[in-house]
C-alpha cells in the first residue's frame, strides 16, 4: 500500500474531511481555471469563439462524466475494502481493473464523439460560424480524452487510500501547463503560428498526455497501482462492483452538463450574445463552486472507509458536516456574486450585451448555489456507500423535472430572466431532496446532529 495512505476511521470526522478536501480545492480550482482561461482568451477573438465555448463546455463535461463515474466506482470499492481490512492485493487488483476498463471505454467514446459531434452541435442550435469554431476544437479534445480518464482514475485511487495531495498536485500541474500554452497556441508566438480555437484544444491535449504519464508513473511507484500476480482473478466481480457504482455515478454526473447543453439550446433562442454570456456566467459559477466540489471529492473516501468499517454514525456525521459547510459558504458566495457580477462579466465577455446576460445570471443564481453543494456532496457520499442509484435519481429529478422544463417555460415567458429563475428553483429543490435521500440511506441521522463536529 502507498506510504501516504491514511486511516479515515479514527479521529474527528470534520478533520478527516477537511484534510482530504482542502488540497482538492487547489486542484479543482486549477482544472476549472482552464475553462475560464479558454473563455477569456477565445473571447478576445470575437463572439463566435466565445459562443463555441458555451456550446462545447456542457457537452465535454457530460462526456467526462464517464471517467468521473469510473472514479466513483473505484473509490467506493477500494475505500470500502480498506475500511473492512481486506488485503492490499485485493485493493490494488480492483484499481488495475478499473484503469484497464476506463482506458478501453474511453477509446470507444472518443471515437464515437469524433464521428458524431458535428451533428450533435448542429442539433443543439450552433450556427455556421460557431460550428466552424467547434470543428477546430473537438478533434484535439477527442484525442485527449483517454489520457484524462487515466489521470482521473489514478487520482481516485490515491483518494481511496486517504491521500488528496498527490491528486491535487497532478491536477494543478496539468492546469498550469494548459493555461501557459493557451495564449501561445491561440495567438501564436515566434515560430508558432496562430491557431485560434484549435490552439486551446491542442494545449489541453499536450497537458493531458504529459500528466497521464506522470500520474501512472507515480501511482506505480507508490504502490497504489501495479500489475497484480493474478490480473484476471476476480475480474468479473470487479467489473460488477465498478458498474454497480460507476454506471449510475457516470450517468448522474453526465445529467447536469447534458441538461446544461439542453438549457443552452433554450438560451440560443435569444441569440449568440445570450449564449456567450450564459457560458461566461456558468464558468464563474463553477469557479465559485470549487470549495463544495472539493468537499464532494473529500467526502467519498471518508464515508467509504467508515461504512466499510461498520461505523455508520461517523459516516452520517461526515455528511452533516458537509451540509453545514454548504450553507455557510453558499451565503458568502451569494453576497460576492451579487456585488461583483459586473466585474466578473466584463472580464470574461468582450461584448457588452453578452456581459449583461452574464451579470444577470450571477446576481440571481448565486444565492442558490448552496443547494447544488448539497446535491454534489450527498451524491458523492451515497456513491461511496454503494447507493449510486439514489444519487442518479437526485440528479435526474433536478434536471429533467425542474431545470430543463423550467428553462424552456421561463425563456418563453421572461426571456433570460426565466432561465435564471429555473436555475434557482432547481438548486433549492435539489437541496431539500438531497437531505431526504441522505436520511433514507442512513447518511443523515438526527440523533448524531449534536456530535457532527466531534
Amino acid at each position: 500500500m502507498a506510504d501516504d495512505s491514511r486511516d479515515l476511521t479514527k479521529g474527528p470526522v470534520w478533520r478527516a474531511l477537511a484534510r482530504l478536501s482542502a488540497p482538492m480545492m487547489i486542484g479543482i480550482l486549477s482544472v476549472l481555471s482552464v475553462g475560464l482561461a479558454d473563455a477569456y482568451f477565445l473571447g478576445q477573438l470575437g463572439g463566435a469563439p466565445l459562443a463555441a465555448v458555451g456550446f462545447i463546455y456542457p457537452v465535454t463535461a457530460a462526456i467526462t462524466s464517464l471517467s468521473i463515474g469510473l472514479s466513483a466506482g473505484a473509490n467506493a470499492t477500494v475505500s470500502q475494502a480498506i475500511g473492512a481490512g481486506e488485503s492490499d492485493a485485493a485493493a490494488v487488483r480492483v484499481g488495475m481493473h478499473a484503469t484497464g476498463l476506463g482506458l478501453a471505454l474511453s477509446l470507444l467514446v472518443a471515437g464515437a464523439i469524433y464521428l458524431g459531434y458535428p451533428a450533435l452541435f448542429r442539433l443543439l442550435g450552433a450556427n455556421d460560424a460557431t460550428l466552424t469554431e467547434i470543428r477546430a476544437f473537438m478533434p484535439y479534445w477527442c484525442l485527449s480524452f483517454p489520457f484524462l480518464v487515466v489521470t482521473m482514475l489514478s487520482n481516485s485511487l490515491f483518494r481511496a487510500h486517504g491521500s488528496s495531495v498527490a491528486p491535487s498536485l497532478l491536477m494543478t500541474g496539468s492546469a498550469i501547463v494548459n493555461i501557459a500554452l493557451d495564449p501561445v497556441l491561440i495567438f501564436g508566438f515566434a515560430f508558432i503560428p496562430e491557431m485560434g480555437t484549435a490552439g486551446a484544444s491542442l494545449a489541453t491535449l499536450i497537458a493531458r498526455v504529459a500528466f497521464a504519464v506522470v500520474a501512472l508513473g507515480y501511482a506505480i511507484w507508490r504502490g497504489v497501482l501495479r500489475w497484480p500476480d493474478s490480473p484476471a482473478q476476480n475480474l468479473w466481480w470487479s467489473v460488477k462492483e465498478l458498474a454497480k457504482v460507476g454506471g449510475p455515478a457516470a450517468f448522474s454526473n453526465a445529467i447536469n452538463p447534458a441538461g446544461m447543453a439542453a438549457v443552452t439550446a433554450a438560451v440560443a433562442t435569444l441569440g449568440e450574445n445570450a449564449v456567450g454570456g450564459f457560458g461566461a456566467a456558468t464558468r464563474v459559477q463553477q469557479l465559485a463552486m470549487v470549495p463544495m466540489l472539493a468537499l464532494s471529492s473529500g467526502i467519498g473516501p471518508v464515508v467509504g472507509q467508515n461504512w466499510g468499517a461498520d461505523a455508520q454514525d461517523r459516516a452520517a456525521r461526515t455528511m452533516q458536516s458537509a451540509f453545514a459547510f454548504c450553507v455557510a459558504y453558499g451565503v458568502a458566495v451569494g453576497v460576492v456574486l451579487f456585488a461583483c457580477a459586473d466585474i466578473f462579466a466584463n472580464a470574461l465577455a468582450k461584448d457588452a450585451n453578452a456581459a449583461r446576460f452574464a451579470a444577470t445570471y450571477m446576481r440571481i443564481v448565486g444565492w442558490s448555489l448552496f443547494g447544488y453543494g448539497f446535491l454534489v456532496t450527498a451524491n458523492a457520499a451515497m456513491n461511496a456507500r454503494s447507493r449510486a442509484g439514489w444519487s442518479m435519481s437526485l440528479s435526474l429529478g433536478r434536471i429533467f423535472l425542474v431545470y430543463l422544463p423550467g428553462a424552456w417555460i421561463g425563456v418563453s415567458l421572461l426571456e433570460f430572466t426565466g432561465i435564471t429563475i429555473a436555475a434557482v428553483a432547481a438548486n433549492t429543490i435539489a437541496a431539500a431532496a438531497a437531505v431526504g435521500a441522505a436520511w433514507m440511506t442512513g447518511l443523515f441521522r438526527p440523533a448524531t446532529l449534536r456530535r457532527t463536529f466531534e
